[in-house]
């Protein structure tokens, strides 16, 4: 894999959720106070930070989504139950943990990305922990300059994805790249994403970072005058508006992930346009069992876990050989040069580029 490094001069090593049609949506828990049973091994709510010895609560996003038979093994492997308290989308996440240092709402957390690591680590809300396993993949993905408190899960690649099949109804050349966009007949086939609201449109507001360096405001300020639509969220974008998705919009270019095309036959994604997205879990400073934390980071690494992630939530997993399902291959290849920033820089900068953004777009 090659490595992309921002006109910023700062390298560029190579991610709110989420990849598949509907992974990554508008992440939601429809009532506050729901919890729903899943078996007798894992309970889903949105609230409750009760524990116990025998029991181990993960926080994560809304999007977490592993089926029973993991959590089944986890709890005939340790011994313990698994309580999933879901918190919101990736940036809700972060926030939830990093007010509540040394009281935290579970024991473990997941969902955290690389677009918002440096906030929980900053505010030392997180134990330092490595697991053995880690060595086989997880370590390429550590955050930069921190102590282990955060363990890579899986990544998923932000790109531009087309409806190759419109196209070629249509009898029109798709664009190539992403600078094609700055074209007013491929903006106004597009529908992007409010970097505000959204982890993707976040995520390819920093590609643009990455890609243009200090020009990259003036790739939004041409694709918005062009004719771009941007709208709130990806389940806006990509179940409404794209060609290709549930609704069968107008838009047959759409901000999604590399790997949707796995599961949206006859679309593509533009592999040069991607920012690389990463998870952690990570155990939490003052949990109430921080040993079975540590147990779920141990868990989160293992073939049981690593090889269900691409099915059931449409992201690569890091451990190395893991096998992918039928297809990957093909209609998901993993994109050869990447955008990656580092966490603490994202962090520094967030809200200034978040202000550039909006007066670029006139917003």
């Amino acid at each position: 894999m090659t490595e992309q490094t921002a006109a910023t001069g700062r390298p560029v090593a190579k991610t709110s959720g989420r990849r598949v049609p509907g992974w990554r949506g508008v992440r939601r828990c429809a009532v506050a106070a729901a919890v729903l049973a899943l078996g007798t091994s894992l309970l889903t709510a949105c609230g409750d930070d009760s524990s116990s010895s025998s029991e181990v609560t993960l926080l994560t996003h809304d999007s977490f989504d592993l089926p029973q038979p993991v959590f089944d093994e986890f709890k005939k492997e340790t011994g313990l139950t698994l309580k999933v308290v879901k918190s919101g989308d990736a940036g809700q996440l972060a926030s939830t943990v990093s007010l509540t240092p040394g009281s935290p709402k579970g024991d473990a957390v997941y969902g955290i990305d690389n677009t918002f690591a440096a906030r929980p680590i900053a505010a030392g809300a997180l134990e330092p922990y490595t697991p053995a396993a880690a060595a086989n993949g997880a370590d390429r993905y550590a955050v930069p300059d921190s102590n282990n408190e955060l363990t890579a899960v899986d990544r998923g690649d932000v790109c531009l994805n087309i409806d190759d099949e419109w196209y070629r109804r249509e009898g029109q050349t798709p664009p190539k790249s992403l600078r094609d966009l700055t074209e007013p007949t491929y903006a106004k086939q597009a529908a992007l994403i409010d970097p505000g609201t959204s982890s993707p449109g976040m995520a390819y507001l920093l590609s643009t970072v990455g890609v243009f360096g200090d020009n990259w405001q003036d790739y939004w300020k041409q694709v918005s005058a062009a004719g771009a639509t941007i709208v709130s969220g990806w389940e806006i974008a990509y179940n409404q508006l794209f060609t290709a998705g549930e609704g069968k919009g107008a838009k047959p270019i759409v901000l999604s992930y590399a790997s949707s095309p796995a599961a949206t036959p006859g679309t593509s994604a533009l592999l040069d346009s991607c920012f690389r997205q990463v998870e952690y879990v990570g155990v939490l400073k003052g949990a109430s069992n921080t040993a079975g934390a540590r147990k779920l980071v141990d868990f989160m690494l293992s073939p049981t876990v690593q090889k269900a992630l691409p099915s059931s939530m449409y992201v690569y997993p890091v451990q190395k050989d893991t096998p992918l399902p039928d297809g990957w291959v093909q209609r998901a290849p993993i994109p050869q040069s990447t955008v990656n920033l580092p966490p603490a820089y994202i962090a520094q900068n967030r809200e200034t580029w978040l202000q550039q953004w909006r007066s670029a777009v006139g917003r």
